[in-house]
């Protein structure tokens, strides 16, 4: 994938991250790789969950995350292949887990939208069941709109795989007209950008 000149780069995920504000969504910062655990961490320790679940990488090492949450003590879930009798066995644990961490396929900038590509390693009830997420994306995978992401994702992607398109917490005003947040996915989005190397990181 082509990468943008890194000041188109950081233009769009600032824009990314004041869209994401805009819909009650928790930007965590712009940060290099070797931040990411500490940034996890510190999250994990305001919110004391007692199970955390991981999806497989996209772009990013996530194995450092997976290490560091292991060596807290909180539970691990981690996500791969498994038959059908497997599958129902790990929603269940998806369900009572506090939160999810995902990696992105893509960010659209001008919607701070998140796009997961669900596969075995990466079922959709990542980013449906625990009431928190945290969603990871390459900065070189921040795009300007919905047609980028489109061209990128490519007909057979789309085709043969279930793609959410996350724009904020799940909110319904199916209530009495009311919005309300949590109701049928995940009550609190955090979402960081992961910026190549451990320098020249944009101020978002």
């Amino acid at each position: 994938m082509p990468a943008a000149p890194a000041a188109r780069r950081a233009e769009l995920v600032s824009q990314f991250a004041n869209e994401l504000e805009h819909v009650n969504g928790h930007f965590m910062g712009v940060m290099s790789p070797g931040e990411v655990c500490q940034k996890i961490m510190a999250l994990a320790l305001e919110m004391r969950p007692r199970s955390v679940a991981v999806g497989e990488a996209v772009a990013l090492d996530l194995a450092p995350i997976v290490q560091t949450l292991d060596r807290s003590g909180i539970e691990l879930v981690r996500c791969g292949k498994c038959d059908d009798g497997e599958r129902s066995a790990l929603r269940d644990r998806l369900a009572r887990c506090d939160l999810a961490v995902v990696e992105a396929h893509y960010a659209i900038a001008s919607t701070g939208t998140l796009v997961v590509v669900a596969t075995p390693g990466r079922p959709g009830s990542l980013t449906l069941l625990p009431p928190a997420n945290v969603i990871l994306v390459d900065a070189a995978r921040v795009l300007p709109d919905m047609a980028a992401v489109v061209s990128a994702l490519g007909p057979g992607t789309i085709t043969e795989h279930r793609v959410a398109f996350i724009t904020g917490p799940s909110r319904t005003a199916d209530i009495e007209k009311m919005i309300v947040l949590g109701v049928h996915g995940p009550k609190d989005l955090y979402a960081a950008v992961v910026w190549p190397g451990e320098s020249g990181i944009p101020a978002v």
